[in-house]
């Protein structure tokens, strides 16, 4: 197997767009889409030709739309970056919308497309369905719908609140959920929900108007709902609805009870009558916060050595981005909420983006987005771009392996035994308590939209009795009964990327098995780890998931197998 190449890339020269081109608006991309419209096809040589100059375009323009993103989540209060972004979805991104389903159409009516390699053999029928959604009457709804989606951003970005004398985003104050004075915690934490309760209404509205728009969407296109509508512009090609909604009851029967137990042990440990919502992440015996890093920059440091301790290639990988810049790490006020990892295709180099307050779980989202900018750096060299863009069950798989993996190697965050048993016993802990919370919203989701007529008040009950099912039963939520119900609009998952979440349960799965495969053998885990990652998307998803020797399987019996072996783990700390 070939060594990848973690370090900074020479970026390759362009064959058919401009080397120093500037997208400004329409006119300066739209004669390359109409050479592309135009070229006739009388070859296989010619269609491959074609396709690699078509790949190179996407490229560019989705490097330069990576850009305006991420520079505007890093500051959502300087309006010219938003601006910037807004420009493109409003007035650039709606000409390239049509323009690029006559492209599709002319890829799949070309003679030769069928003797095309296997590897394209996904790519064609993603084109195939994104043909089948394409409608011009979705055109600006399109693009009035993705500025809507910012707006969440902009909203929970906006939130803070004054703690000892200091003005702290919401996330810099949920660290005081982890100190050990329980009147502190409660005070916060009735700080931090009349904050939110401050924009309800608005986020209340927002969502009505994204559901209906959604709808809107999916009707047009020919669907009886925007559930239908979204699994076919989401490629869902190795699973159905029906597939989730079984996942949905085998979480509640394999997991949520052990949740229960967890929760149960939690409240005997802090020798309480009942938990309230400001009990859960303190440590249940009372010692101080886990603080695995001072700051964003530590952060790095530590990352770099945890993972060079995996395998050399994974910690090349984050000081690649450390000596690029392409981080941006600590919670400021202004900053989208959230975390990712950005592919930048051109580049071959991702942007991770986070809002650490260098907490236990800080640590737990670099990982997490490091596994991602592995991957990212695996694919990068795969020759078009249709091979690069992954579905979120593989992504996702990258991600949460990484969490359970670094596990072991935590001790460079962690260097007493104590609190490295700690935080270890956290993490499976928060495995536990993160699959309900994934079907939770999942389930809310199909609920959502195939009630798309739903008033917020409906919705609200919905929740309140979908999180009934999957909360477990020993928390009190006396007295904060509105709180409960509108927990739902934390999550950003729901407003600006709908039904991307299920993937994070099946792929937490996938991450439980390849750890376990980890403590096994581990060079034999890793090989096979970056074997499937490599893979990009040329191959289902169960596929590749098979060439990172683990199940694509989300059924009962695996589901309790994978928990077990969890639970054992966890007793043993």
């Amino acid at each position: 197997m070939i060594t990848p190449d973690s370090s900074t890339p020479t970026v390759a020269p362009r064959l058919f767009v401009p080397q120093h081109l500037v997208i400004d608006s329409w006119s300066s991309i739209a004669p390359y889409f109409q050479e592309l419209e135009s070229r006739e096809l009388n070859s296989l040589e010619a269609l491959q030709r074609w396709m690699s100059n078509l790949s190179e375009l996407e490229t560019v323009i989705q490097e330069h739309v990576g850009w305006l993103y991420i520079r505007m989540t890093c500051d959502t209060r300087d309006e010219k970056l938003t601006e910037a972004y807004t420009y493109f979805v409003n007035e650039i991104n709606p000409h390239i919308e049509p323009v690029s389903d006559r492209l599709s159409r002319k890829l799949l009516d070309c003679q030769f497309v069928h003797e095309l390699s296997t590897d394209y053999s996904i790519y064609l029928r993603q084109t195939k369905n994104a043909v089948r959604l394409f409608r011009e009457v979705n055109v600006p709804l399109n693009a009035e719908l993705t500025v809507m989606e910012q707006k969440f951003g902009e909203i929970a970005g906006a939130m803070s609140v004054e703690v000892d004398g200091s003005q702290l985003t919401l996330q810099q104050a949920s660290n005081y959920l982890r100190v050990p004075d329980r009147a502190k915690r409660e005070a916060v934490y009735r700080k931090i929900v009349a904050r939110r309760a401050t924009d309800r209404t608005n986020l209340d509205e927002l969502f009505s108007s994204l559901v209906g728009m959604r709808h809107r969407i999916a009707q047009n296109a020919g669907f009886d709902n925007y559930r239908e509508f979204k699994f076919v512009d989401l490629d869902r090609f190795d699973y159905t609805a029906a597939d989730c909604e079984s996942f949905h009851r085998s979480v509640h029967a394999c997991v949520v009870p052990l949740l229960d137990e967890l929760l149960s042990v939690r409240r005997l440990e802090m020798q309480l009558s009942s938990l309230r919502p400001w009990d859960l992440e303190v440590d249940s015996l009372g010692r101080a916060d886990l603080k695995p890093f001072e700051n964003g920059s530590d952060l790095t440091q530590k990352t770099i050595a945890c993972f060079s301790e995996i395998d050399s290639y994974f910690g090349d990988v984050i000081r690649t981005l450390a000596e690029m810049n392409y981080m941006d790490l600590d919670s400021r006020l202004g900053k989208a909420p959230g975390g990712y990892n950005y592919p930048l295709y051109e580049t071959g180099v991702p942007f991770i983006f986070m809002n650490s307050s260098a907490s236990f779980r800080d640590l737990v989202t670099m990982v997490h987005e490091g596994g991602h900018a592995i991957h990212s750096m695996l694919t990068r060299d795969l020759s078009f771009i249709g091979f690069k863009e992954l579905p979120s069950e593989v992504a996702e798989l990258a991600s949460m392996s990484m969490e359970l993996i670094s596990m072991e190697h935590w001790h460079h965050f962690f260097p007493d035994e104590e609190s490295l048993r700690r935080a270890k016993r956290e993490q499976l802990e928060n495995v536990i308590e993160t699959l309900p919370w994934i079907i939770c919203v999942d389930r809310f989701q199909h609920w959502l939209y195939l009630n798309p007529g739903h008033s917020a008040e409906e919705r609200n009950r919905f929740w309140l009795e979908n999180y009934s099912m999957y909360s477990g039963r020993a928390v009190d939520w006396s007295g904060l009964e509105d709180v409960q119900a509108s927990l739902w609009q934390k999550q950003l998952h729901l407003f600006e990327v709908p039904f991307y979440y299920i993937e994070y349960g099946m792929a937490q799965l996938g991450a439980i098995a390849l750890w376990k495969n980890y403590r096994e053998n581990p060079s034999a885990a890793i090989a096979a780890y970056k074997k499937a990652l490599s893979l990009g998307y040329r191959n289902s998803i169960p596929e590749v998931y098979a060439a990172a020797g683990i199940k694509f399987d989300f059924s009962e019996s695996y589901i309790r197998e994978l928990i077990t072996f969890v639970q054992e783990e966890y007793r043993k700390l």
